[in-house]
């Protein structure tokens, strides 16, 4: 929502040769800052999911991994969860990807408010760590623009993907966003001036940020964002109650009705095919499946589960490849619309999620009692416990968590939005 946040504008099946890396679009990963390409390759940590240079997305994958992993009752192993608190810096940033984590952070290293949230959403969810996210909170409170919202850099002009994300942040701790205030503003203040009106090109949907002349243009990703986050949710949202998605304007719209209105957008961008398109200028017609995942999660988030039927039915017939070519953070997007509809993370569309995913990263501590489990009856017994955790049925065989998925890894996408 890769946000996040959310999802990239860019097709699964098209690379591009950028600084000399190979990249697969299609991934979820934050908006990122032009930063040059690293000069050596850098060396996969024990703990890290994906195997893909973790360079601009590293914290960003790992967080939503995480997560993913703890919405559909898996325990992560406890290497990769310290991996993403060992992470931080000092004053409570998270970066992107810190390479030794024993030396400080300093200026030359970008802290960004994306990682940051998303490593907030994950370690609140696994819980025990509320010395790591209590300091990044501070710190994103401290980097809180004047008219309520965030940027990806600080300081940087607030976005609808980073101030939805940090909202996300918000509520996992606790907090209620709209009494996080900069000069008597809120996040949601930021959120609704992002918002177009219901009439004309785009109606009702969010911007990423104004362009230059301060104009708005519709972004289906923003908006994606941009309805989770006018709603106070995060990145794991649960199908809301029916609720209308028609463009209404009244005055200066609540975060509820700019909600409203951008899932009537997102409803009316998905009618004709089920899918987003990219928005990348002069790419070629075709699917933009995170940004579609994000899509489902919003549409369900604002007007419950039946709303992002096409949408994901879409995803269960045609994401498995894209998933599999992106790695943790794409097949962490799908198990969210999952959940967000009430699906079957283990049988989307005849893909186990959960399997695919754990197979990116270090065997889950659920996964490791299994394995360690000498007799029948011991196997019988943890796997029954296992069901009791997921709530999704009987655990598929250990070898197909070590197996699926192998080879799998992205090199990341920006997911910087394009203005007009």
């Amino acid at each position: 929502m890769k946000f996040r946040r959310s999802a990239t504008a860019l097709a699964a099946t098209t690379t591009v040769v950028a600084a000399g890396t190979a990249v697969v679009l299609g991934a979820a990963v934050p908006s990122v800052a032009a930063t040059p390409s690293p000069s050596a390759p850098v060396a996969l940590p024990d703990g890290l999911y994906g195997t893909a240079d973790p360079t601009y997305d590293g914290v960003w994958r790992q967080s939503l991994a995480l997560l993913a992993q703890d919405t559909v009752g898996v325990t992560p192993a406890d290497k990769a969860v310290e991996w993403l608190a060992g992470q931080q810096c000092a004053d409570g940033a998270f970066a992107p990807f810190r390479a030794d984590a024993a030396k400080s952070c300093d200026a030359k290293l970008l802290t960004d408010t994306n990682s940051t949230a998303a490593a907030v959403q994950a370690l609140a969810a696994l819980g025990g760590y509320d010395a790591v996210t209590d300091k990044a909170v501070a710190w994103l409170k401290s980097v809180q623009n004047e008219d309520g919202g965030w940027g990806y850099s600080p300081g940087g002009a607030s976005d609808t993907n980073s101030t939805s994300v940090v909202v996300g942040a918000l509520t996992a701790v606790g907090e209620q966003p709209g009494k996080v205030r900069k000069d008597d503003r809120s996040p949601y203040d930021a959120l609704v001036k992002l918002a177009l009106p219901c009439k004309g090109d785009g109606a009702g949907a969010f911007a990423y940020q104004p362009d230059k002349k301060g104009g708005l243009a519709a972004n289906a990703d923003a908006t994606a964002a941009g309805v989770v986050g006018a709603l106070g949710k995060g990145l794991v949202v649960k199908g809301g109650k029916q609720a209308a998605a028609t463009c209404a304007d009244a005055g200066y719209p609540t975060p509820q009705q700019a909600a409203a209105n951008g899932a009537s957008y997102l409803a009316g961008a998905l009618t004709e095919d089920g899918y987003l398109k990219s928005v990348l200028p002069g790419a070629e017609d075709q699917p933009d499946y995170g940004n579609t995942a994000d899509a489902v999660v919003a549409l369900a988030a604002q007007g419950g589960a039946a709303r992002a039927e096409k949408p994901l039915r879409w995803l269960e017939r045609n994401s498995a490849s894209w998933a599999k070519q992106s790695g943790p953070a794409a097949y962490a997007q799908l198990v969210f619309a999952a959940h967000a509809t009430g699906t079957d993370p283990r049988d989307f569309g005849g893909t186990d999620l959960v399997a695919q995913l754990n197979a990116t990263g270090p065997a889950p501590r659920t996964e490791q009692v299994l394995e360690n489990t000498d007799t029948a009856e011991q196997k019988d017994t943890a796997e029954k416990k296992d069901d009791g955790d997921t709530g999704y049925g009987t655990w598929w065989t250990v070898g197909v968590f070590l197996v699926a998925g192998i080879g799998i890894g992205f090199l990341i996408s920006g997911r910087r939005k394009q203005q007009p």
